[in-house]
């Protein structure tokens, strides 16, 4: 995966991290909302039980009262307190509604409720019909003693039930506070370590495309160097040429001019023997010279025909031992892998002729299923580390030889390193084998 996915799924993750935590912060504060209802409905059952147990102490008050004094004012508060006992009961239940419990205590507590008024109600209309009858008062009041203790009981209980109710709630609340706090600190830490994550995996690829910019550069800087170099090489290698056909073929056409005019002149049969001599070694000479141009072998038999031909006379010229590992289904290689694999295995050699001092070099050509590989290894001085790591970063200042075959691997889709062994060092060049037979088939 490319820092660029790494980073966007790092975002990704922290984006639905706080999303999730919004949902589950969501959800706890409407579960904290419904607890407070929930305590808040507590209350106002507490509140409605003494609401209740007031209404009833009033109506047993202004009972007392007109009992003992008879006025009307204390007959007009007992109704009253009276009319309120149903609405208070009646809040009461409307409150306990959804509690199996508690509604089964609020059915006790109106049949209670019931009974005691009743009896209030039967003290009253005695009093208005005996006066003097404190006997019968006395008897209302031994009766609702008991009326009262159990109307006392189940309120109690009630109260305890709600009680019990606000310890739960209250704990649950204090849970899901927690829990929360808890979730939303987790994925708070969680969200900024993904965002934590996208920024360096964003840096990383802003680090690698600067890089790779940088690298862009110093490699336009380093074809440009090299182009120039070539074209020096490429006027070293003409007057090279020259110097060639003016030092080795041009004096033996020369001489192959002159002994025919001496035969002419003369007509000896050895300056004609001699002529065909020197006619005989310009051909050849001829022929070598083309034939490093390019070999016509590897066009014919292929490159391990070819390589092997180079390889017995550059042995023969260096007087450098040559150990070869070449398979011979190498001539199934494309035609600009063959040529570009020959002209690295020239570059290679002609550095260990010219600059490594070994006495001996190993070639061996690998073909996998997909890929070619040439190795190159000598047993020299090797190159120098610096010069080595300068090749390994960007290549330029690396000598145009090597810097060359780079390019031309490069051009083909392969990859050219250079490892320093002990001694000497190892040339690799690995190129793509499915692609070019593609390719070549095209």
């Amino acid at each position: 995966m490319s820092p660029r996915k790494k980073a966007q799924a790092a975002f990704a993750s922290a984006v639905l991290l706080l999303f999730l935590s919004a949902i589950a912060g969501y959800f706890s504060i409407d579960r904290l909302l419904r607890n407070e209802k929930w305590v808040l409905h507590t209350y106002d059952v507490r509140n409605a039980l003494g609401d209740l147990d007031w209404a009833i102490l009033k109506a047993g008050r202004a009972r007392t009262a007109y009992v003992t004094a008879r006025s009307d004012d204390s007959l007009n508060q007992f109704e009253s307190a009276v009319a309120e006992i149903t609405p208070s009961l009646q809040h009461l239940c409307g409150l306990t509604r959804d509690n199996p419990k508690q509604l089964e205590l609020c059915s006790r507590l109106e049949e209670i409720t019931a009974r005691r008024v009743a009896l209030l109600r039967k003290s009253v209309q005695s009093a208005k019909e005996s006066p003097l009858d404190d006997a019968a008062q006395h008897e209302f009041t031994r009766q609702n003693v008991p009326i009262s203790s159990e109307m006392i009981a189940v309120m109690e209980q009630m109260r305890d039930q709600e009680r019990n109710l606000l310890a739960v709630r209250q704990k649950m609340t204090r849970r899901l506070f927690v829990l929360m706090v808890v979730i939303l600190a987790v994925a708070g830490v969680l969200a900024l370590q993904m965002f934590a994550v996208h920024f360096r995996f964003l840096s990383a690829e802003l680090e690698a495309r600067e890089e790779a910019e940088r690298s862009a550069r110093n490699s336009e800087e380093s074809l440009r160097r090299l182009a120039g170099r070539l074209l020096q090489l490429q006027d070293a290698e003409r007057r090279k040429f020259s110097r060639e056909l003016h030092d080795s073929l041009g004096q033996y056409l020369v001489g192959v001019k002159m002994n025919l005019e001496l035969y002419a002149d003369q007509a000896n049969g050895a300056y004609l023997t001699e002529a065909m001599q020197l006619l005989g070694e310009a051909i050849a000479e001829t022929r070598t010279i083309s034939h490093l141009l390019h070999p016509p072998l590897l066009d014919e038999a292929g490159f391990s025909s070819a390589a092997r031909w180079y390889l017995e006379g550059f042995a023969q010229r260096s007087g450098i031992e040559v150990k070869v590992d070449l398979p011979e289904d190498a001539r199934r290689l494309p035609r600009p892998l063959a040529l570009g694999l020959f002209r690295v295995l020239q570059e290679s050699l002609t550095n260990i002729h010219r600059h490594s001092g070994s006495t001996k070099a190993e070639i061996a050509l690998t073909i996998l299923r997909d890929r070619v590989m040439l190795k190159v290894r000598d047993y020299g001085k090797g190159i120098a580390p610096e010069t080595l790591d300068v090749f390994r970063a960007i290549g330029i200042n690396s000598g145009v030889g090597l810097a060359g075959m780079r390019e031309r691997v490069r051009e083909l889709g392969g990859q050219l390193t250079i490892e320093a062994c002990a001694p000497g060092i190892l040339i690799s060049a690995s190129l793509p084998l499915s692609e070019m037979r593609t390719a070549a088939n095209l």
